[in-house]
């Protein structure tokens, strides 16, 4: 029993150290989530190299994994990533990218992501997503993404709204595909209220075909649609 207990101890141990010094291989990278790529293989890979000027041929004993994963993620078009190393030696990078829900397009291009962060634009892919105009602060997004993320949870909004418009005052507007006036929101605040009254107001003039009749809707007053006619 002693000879068997031994023996298992040397077999784990030989196994163990053989593991250790197993070779690393070149990284396989597997995206979660969004199949549109922002950032692309070629993109991971060279963070990696970076890190450790190649990471092919190195023994898995010297990697240290957290480092790889906070190096990847200090690219700001990715969320999260996990990276580790298999048993046949094979490095894996796991990678979930930010996803963008409106385009700022001022003095400065950039989306804002679905957490209310800067986020590049990317020369790989372009997102389809309303275009944020007007007077915005790249630190200070929070009314604009309040809008937007308020367009993402909403069908009426996401088929309808191209374009969220900022003044200085912090007064939004939307503008609507194939609509010629503008949506006055006024601030950021009892949006359910506001939407509801735009859906009604939609609905009426999708039924008079009088699309073209107005210049502008103002939602920004309690329980009241006022409206510009042209």
């Amino acid at each position: 029993m002693f000879v068997l207990l031994m023996l298992v101890g040397f077999l784990f141990a030989f196994a163990s150290q053989r593991n250790a010094a197993r070779k690393v291989s070149s990284p396989r990278v597997q995206f979660i989530g969004e199949n549109n790529l922002f950032v692309t293989n070629e993109t991971v890979s060279k963070l990696l190299i970076q890190k450790y000027g190649g990471v092919e041929n190195v023994p898995k004993e010297t990697l240290d994994l957290n480092k790889l994963e906070n190096a990847l993620k200090s690219n700001p078009m990715i969320k999260t990533a996990e990276v580790y190393v298999a048993v046949n030696g094979t490095l894996n990078a796991e990678i979930e990218q930010k996803t963008p829900i409106a385009r700022v397009s001022t003095n400065a291009s950039y989306y804002i992501d679905d957490e209310g962060f800067y986020m590049p634009l990317s020369n790989n892919y372009s997102a389809r997503v309303p275009l944020v105009t007007g007077y915005v602060e790249k630190n200070n997004l929070r009314s604009i993404y309040k809008i937007a993320s308020k367009i993402t949870q909403d069908e009426f909004l996401k088929k309808n709204v191209i374009e969220i418009h900022q003044s200085m005052d912090k007064t939004i507007y939307l503008k609507l595909r194939q609509c010629k006036f503008i949506v006055e929101l006024g601030h950021a605040d009892f949006l359910d209220k506001k939407i509801n009254n735009l859906k009604v107001f939609y609905q009426k003039i999708l039924k008079e075909k009088t699309f073209d009749n107005y210049s502008k809707v103002n939602l920004q007053f309690d329980n009241q649609v006022i409206c510009t006619k042209i």
